[in-house]
């Protein structure tokens, strides 16, 4: 490289993870580095590295290690695997890791998600705010600093076999009825690993979409986004199967469907596994984000748990997790955490326990669900404002005076009373805040909802 000024990773270097398109803000270059920072950064002796199907992604990888192995580390390349796959690999060799995706984005953007060994978070206050401070510094030209180490060696190991049977022995599926499962996997991870994992199981899968092809070319590989499931329910009552189940890009997050197409929301998977896991360590503590339905801390009291709430994001719900010794976790945007499974989220090992539930008795999915899905909700409803933080005072000021009403902000504002509760928190990227209401019943959330947003749009 030329000597040249540093370059500003701001627009890369995310809260939690590096993310951009490519190869205009990321390209091997740059992913040399980030290997050479993270191993400077951690001290590791050895990592494990894992890939998606993006087109970018196997040279980004590659390069990657080539820089982690220039400053020492011998490197594992685990080749293609999901998010949690790489975790997995992580805890089970107690080696830090890095794995490229970028999630449920278009097939333009690339990343890397980064963790310690055993598969603990990497993000901007536990290492990601040095590592980009190195890439930084280094991407002037000047030479890496000298390093007394050896190079580290490259080698390469398939996962894929230990990583279904790791998650197949944490939930009992020996008894489960026949059931048939329709899976999307959006041409993403989830058409690796499903296969994997479901091929000694009594279901019969449905596969769609299960070509790795990071051009995305049936629809984006983001469920949360209703348009990308419409297919999975339609297949869902075209089969008459029992249940359908559709995964992100990189397939750590994992959606439901019953058997008459309807979603099943996060919150509810939440509180059904929550009750499964509770049953098997009473008295443990469940985390759930303050956005996910109260009918989540509802449930974990009522089956002897411990509801412990937190804002929204990855780092925060683990680093609780990891303080509480918590069972489970879980948030509004189907990430689910698993005290068994390192603290670590994965949308598979979520999939395992609704089959369980499922399996394990005669009832279809829906009336299985119904006991837990208790409240009328909004959905997330963004709002452009030009002033986040007089928007707020401005509703916390609406709301101050009403009866019985409590005001935190724990992360944005929520407002909550008896039969309702809103919260209302700004956006860290973007001139928006993001609006979540519930209610006990669809009239008072409707209300509620369409009296937050006059004030917030006006």
């Amino acid at each position: 490289m030329n000597d040249r000024p540093s370059l500003d990773l701001s627009g890369l270097v995310k809260a939690y993870d590096v993310r951009g398109t490519v190869p205009d803000q990321l390209d091997e270059d740059l992913a040399r580095l980030f290997g050479a920072a993270f191993v400077e950064t951690t001290g590791a002796d050895a990592i494990v590295i894992g890939h998606d199907m993006r087109p970018s992604s196997p040279g980004l990888a590659r390069a990657f290690a080539d820089g982690a192995a220039e400053r020492g580390a011998d490197v594992t390349e685990i080749g293609l695997c999901s998010t949690d796959g790489l975790y997995f690999a992580s805890g089970k060799l107690q080696r830090p890791g890095a794995m490229f995706t970028a999630s449920h984005n278009p097939a333009r953007y690339n990343g890397i998600k980064m963790c310690r060994a055993g598969a603990t978070p990497v993000g901007q206050d536990t290492g990601l705010r040095e590592i980009r401070a190195f890439v930084e510094r280094w991407s002037t030209g000047r030479a890496l600093p000298a390093t007394s180490r050896a190079p580290g060696a490259l080698t390469q190991r398939d996962m894929l076999g230990d990583y279904a049977a790791h998650l197949l022995g944490l939930v009992d599926l020996a008894a489960i009825r026949p059931l048939k499962i329709v899976v999307d996997a959006g041409n993403g991870m989830g058409g690796l690993t499903t296969p994997a994992v479901f091929r000694d199981l009594s279901v019969e899968v449905v596969p769609m979409y299960f070509e790795l092809d990071g051009t995305f070319p049936n629809h984006e590989a983001n469920p949360l986004d209703p348009k990308n499931i419409v297919d999975l329910q339609h297949k869902v009552r075209e089969t008459k199967a029992d249940l359908g189940l559709a995964f992100d890009g990189d397939a750590d997050r994992c959606f439901v469907v019953d058997e008459r197409g309807e979603a099943v929301s996060p919150s509810t998977v939440t509180a059904l596994i929550a009750a499964r896991l509770l049953a098997d360590h009473p008295g443990s503590t469940v985390i759930h984000n303050l956005i996910t339905s109260r009918a989540v801390p509802d449930v974990v009291r009522e089956h002897g748990g411990i509801p412990v709430r937190t804002r929204v994001g990855h780092s925060f719900i683990k680093a609780e997790m990891a303080r509480t010794d918590a069972v489970f976790g879980g948030e509004h945007s189907a990430h689910y955490y698993f005290r068994d499974f390192w603290f670590a989220d994965s949308g598979m090992l979520a999939a395992l326990h609704v089959i369980a539930a499922l399996g394990g008795q005669q009832g279809p999915l829906s009336a299985l669900v119904g006991q837990y899905g208790r409240y009328a909700a909004s959905g997330e409803i963004n709002s452009v404002v030009p002033d986040q933080q007089r928007t707020l005072a401005k509703v916390r000021d609406t709301f101050a005076g009403r009866d019985g009403a409590v005001a935190d902000e724990l992360d944005g504002l929520t407002i909550s009373a008896t039969g309702w509760w809103f919260n209302l928190r700004p956006s860290n990227t973007e001139p928006l805040l993001r609006l979540n209401v519930e209610a006990s019943d669809a009239d008072t959330m409707t209300r509620l909802r369409d009296e937050v947003l006059a004030i917030v749009r006006t």
